[in-house]
């Protein structure tokens, strides 16, 4: 404090001797009348001078604040938050934040400012090449510090509802800096915000006293230009960092907090972009393209990707590899004793109690977890890319508005730069996001692999006793190789064996029945659009997205467009008869009507009102299955009525009658895990009894 004060007084003192060797001239003057009245030259150099010391004034003004403000700092970082123990660390990283960067570029920044003291005569020039040099790493260090600030604040509030803890803040702030007064903690940190803003006015200052003829007067304008950008960049930057916590907050609400919170405004805002967005995707409207983002949203979406299946394989493994140790030959009814069995006991016992849960502690800590933590942290910003596109179809919207009426509301035009704000902010953030996200995923995923090559050595040591008693042991590794390769390829020529023997008592392929009372809307797609554009569902498809269908295995659909408004092909238009919507090319498969079936026509089945349009090539005739008979299901059927039953593919089934109640052979009521129900007849099969077969490894 004493040499604070002394700095301060120092500086008082020259400031004020200036000022009072003016006065004392111009009493001096006052008492000789014809010294005021000069050549013009002597006027020239007293205005000259005049200028100098205004000049130099405004040079010491800056040169003995930046002083005064470094050594708080110092105080701050110092004194003050070292004494502040009663304080958690996260709590003090939110108070005095960067504080320790801030002090390290205005020490440096300090030095060379008194460095030019000893160049007198270009002191100022050098000046503002000084603030030129540093306007990137006080923009760097003071952004970061203003951006966290409102932050520290809350922490402030919260600390006030402490009455205790309050009094020893404000006890040690007393202590070290009586001149800050009742206000504490909040006079200190507020000192940084105070000091980049004043720099602007510190240099204008000295810009208006120097000649606009010097040298050095367009290195200062430039030089205040700069500083000026730097606050207009922290409050952009801040700016931006308030729009990113607000969106990126994840709320856990109840459906009736939601409903709450639902108004005519925000109803008619979500309508607003739900229409437009509809005329997006009908082609009505043209898409804004922003090509720089949307490869960082895909990039972006690809990490997502990445650690979402990174953590449900993750799960599956830990989930698979517990199942696998939870096995205990211990407990297992064998008739040996003694020798091997009893090795490999101890040693399953030893893997399950204490290998594989170290392991498994291990993993949670340097993996699992890690792993959760990146997960979690995807949220704020797939929210900010929601909140993008809800922001980019207002901003479309307005655009339009503006070619026709070129006037926008207040309102309107905050949206218009809130959507300018958020995209700057993920063009910005995106990039440094993805690489640290990647690099995230590579440690972890060579920590895990990491790991896991010590289990297994740590498995291998443990087994190298039972290890002896296997009886191939004796045998190379590559030998060994070729032993197994050689079982596995025997193996494989008996299952191939066994699967062209299955072949040749299965039906012909067949196509999943129509739904019941789709023969109508078959025939109106039919006469709509042509045989041609007919396609049949493959198996059941679930709406998920915007325009998507959810169409049931069977259903006919009729083609209109073979792409998206994206040009995806993969992703085709059709008309269900009733509704219009999109559905994935590969579930769709050409439907061709048999001539001659194209009118209503054929045997009920179970259902009333039951018809089928058989697609080519036709059906072989269905075969004639005994009642009682054990026969598989050779195609999944899903059961459409409680009248029937639902069938996996290769399930065991019971054939209690070979047709239906009016004796049409195409249905078979079948018991299927003690239920009971129609089935296609052609989706039946009898398996085929090939000879006993298996393999072993040869001793």
């Amino acid at each position: 404090m004493f040499i604070m004060q002394n700095s301060l007084s120092s500086s008082l003192s020259f400031l004020l001797q200036p000022l009072q060797e003016p006065a004392d001239m111009a009493d001096c003057g006052a008492d000789e009348p014809s010294s005021r009245t000069g050549s013009p030259d002597q006027e020239s150099q007293v205005s000259e001078d005049r200028w100098s010391l205004h000049q130099r004034l405004a040079v010491r003004e800056l040169i003995d604040t930046e002083v005064s403000y470094l050594h708080l700092l110092q105080l701050c970082a110092l004194d003050i938050r070292s004494r502040l123990q009663q304080l958690p660390q996260g709590d003090l990283d939110v108070l005095f934040s960067n504080i320790d960067d801030i002090i390290k570029v205005n020490s440096k920044f300090l030095q060379d400012l008194q460095e030019t003291d000893s160049k007198e005569e270009e002191q100022v020039q050098l000046i503002g090449n000084l603030f030129l040099e540093f306007q990137e790493e006080l923009e760097r260090v003071y952004k970061f510090y203003c951006a966290n600030y409102d932050q520290a604040l809350l922490l402030l509030e919260s600390y006030r509802r402490e009455p205790e803890l309050q009094r020893e803040i404000q006890g040690v702030i007393e202590s070290v800096m009586p001149q800050a007064g009742p206000s504490g903690l909040s006079f200190l940190l507020v000192i940084p915000l105070q000091r980049i803003t004043k720099y602007p006015l510190l240099l204008q200052k000295i810009l208006e006293n120097t000649p606009p003829d010097s040298g050095a007067y367009p290195v200062l304008q430039r030089a205040t230009s700069a500083v000026q950008d730097v606050n207009t960049n922290i409050n952009e930057y801040k700016r931006r960092k308030e729009v990113a916590s607000k969106y990126t907050k994840v709320e856990q609400l109840t459906l009736r907090e939601r409903l709450a919170r639902i108004n005519t405004h925000t109803l008619s805002k979500k309508t607003s972009r739900l229409s437009h967005l509809l005329k997006q995707e009908a082609g009505l409207v043209p898409r804004t393209e922003d090509k720089e983002f949307d490869d960082l949203e895909e990039r972006f979406h690809w990490v997502s990707l990445c650690v979402t299946e990174l953590k449900n394989n993750m799960a599956v493994y830990l989930d698979n590899l517990e199942a696998f140790f939870r096995f205990w030959p211990r407990e297992c009814d064998l008739d040996i004793c003694g020798g091997p069995v009893v090795q490999y006991c101890n040693l399953a016992r030893d893997l399950q109690l204490q290998a594989f849960p170290e392991f498994k502690q291990r993993l949670e800590g340097l993996v699992w977890q890690p792993l959760c933590s990146l997960a979690k942290a995807l949220g704020g910003p797939q929210n900010l890319i929601k909140k993008r596109l809800d922001k980019l179809l207002d901003f479309e919207r307005l655009e339009e508005k503006q070619l026709e009426e070129s006037s926008m509301t207040y309102e309107e035009k905050e949206a218009w730069h809130m959507y300018q704000t958020l995209n700057s902010l993920l063009v910005a953030e995106l990039p440094q996001f993805n690489q640290l996200a990647m690099q995230w995923l590579g440690q972890i995923l060579r920590t895990f692999m990491a790991l896991q090559r010590d289990f297994a050595k740590q498995v291998l040591q443990r087994a190298e006793g039972s290890l002896a008693q296997l009886p191939h042991h004796q045998l190379s590794e590559p030998a060994f190789r070729k032993l197994v390769e050689d079982a596995l390829g025997q193996a494989g020529h008996q299952l191939c064996s066994f699967q062209e023997n299955f072949k040749k008592v299965l039906p012909p392929p067949t196509v999943q029945p129509l739904l019941p009372g789709a023969e109508r809307q078959v025939q109106a797609l039919l006469s709509r659009y042509g045989p041609e554009k007919l396609y049949q569902v493959t198996s059941n498809i679930r709406g998920s997205g915007t325009l998507d269908l959810t169409l049931l295995q069977g259903q006919v659909v009729a083609l209109l467009q073979n792409k998206d408004t994206k040009g995806n092909s993969s992703r085709w238009l059709v008309d269900t008869g009733g509704h219009r919507g999109y559905a994935p090319a590969g579930r769709l498969e050409q439907y061709s009507v048999v001539p001659g079936e194209e009118k209503l026509g054929g045997q009920a089945g179970p259902h009333e009102g039951f018809r089928h349009l058989s697609p080519e090539p036709a059906p072989a005739p269905v075969p004639s299955v005994p009642t009682g008979t054990q026969v598989v299901a050779v195609y999944p059927f899903v059961a459409r009525s409680s009248c029937e039953v639902s069938l996996q593919a290769g399930q065991s089934v019971t054939v209690l009658e070979a047709q239906d109640k009016k004796g049409n052979p195409e249905w078979s009521l079948v018991e299927v895990n003690g239920q009971r129900g129609y089935v296609p007849s052609s989706f039946l099969a009898r398996a085929p009894s090939p000879a006993p077969w298996g393999w072993s490894l040869p001793s």
